[in-house]
């Protein structure tokens, strides 16, 4: 691995607060770091494992940013989704080491352009669960459990767009306040996360360099997006991470 120059460490440290700082509002920060590592040269593979490792921190720094909100959700409700989170991730991280990085190297402009999709429509996944939070009466804490665990094994392999994901199954099935469904999202999307990481700490060939400029950088975004994702009109800063989402798409399709 060759050192990096003093410009990749300013991408990547300006990269680990933005990709916190998306974390912590919408979920989508992996369309951050993840273009950032392959601008410093990694392999596609690679990349996503050391994303997964450097923006793990962005997540401790989100809940913490909506303390209050996770204080407040059911233990139960806690308990079931997290477990589900916790299995389906390990599947999707293990699935990933199984792909070979060829493979990996063909479908990732795929997996980012959906990402992208997701994320442009994060604000009308928000505005559609602020509607059926006000329509339901019961929750369905089995039928979340199940969408939860399948989204986390998408998690767990790549990961961008998942809090919405997250975002738009629990305001079908886990009736409550939005602020509330987000806070519940941004602890889900932690212990996919997590599991992940670990799945990665002990099989995957990580970038360490990289992931610990991240690492500190997206720890602060983290926190401080959770607290903007309350009052921040964010389509300057949405459109910025779309266009640097489709500009890696196109990177990775040309080769």
């Amino acid at each position: 691995m060759t050192a990096l120059s003093a410009g990749d460490v300013a991408l990547l440290v300006v990269a680990g607060l933005g990709a916190g700082t998306v974390n912590g509002v919408a979920g989508g920060g992996t369309l951050v770091s993840f273009p950032a590592l392959l601008a410093t040269g990694l392999p596609a593979l690679q990349a996503n494992v050391t994303s997964t490792l450097g923006i793990w921190p962005g997540y401790l720094g989100g809940v913490a940013g909506f303390r209050s909100e996770v204080r407040e959700q059911p233990p139960r409700r806690l308990a079931v989704l997290s477990g589900a989170a916790l299995v389906g991730a390990a599947a999707g991280s293990v699935l990933l080491l199984a792909t070979p990085g060829s493979d990996f190297r063909a479908i990732a402009p795929y997996l980012v352009l959906g990402a992208c999709l997701l994320f442009a429509l994060q604000p009308l996944v928000a505005s559609w669960v602020k509607g059926k939070l006000a329509t339901l009466a019961d929750g369905h804490l089995g039928i979340a459990a199940v969408g939860t665990l399948l989204g986390a094994v998408y998690g767990g392999y790549f990961g961008a767009g998942l809090g919405v994901i997250l975002l738009a199954l629990l305001g079908l099935t886990v009736p409550d306040e939005l602020v509330r469904t987000n806070g519940l999202r941004v602890v889900l999307s932690l212990v996919v996360n997590t599991a992940a990481a670990l799945v990665f700490l002990v099989a995957a060939h990580v970038a360490w360099d990289d992931a610990a400029l991240l690492a500190g950088s997206s720890l602060v975004g983290g926190y401080f997006g959770a607290r903007l994702a309350r009052r921040l009109p964010a389509v300057v800063f949405r459109l910025l991470v779309l266009a640097l989402g489709l500009v890696t798409a196109a990177r990775l399709l040309a080769g």
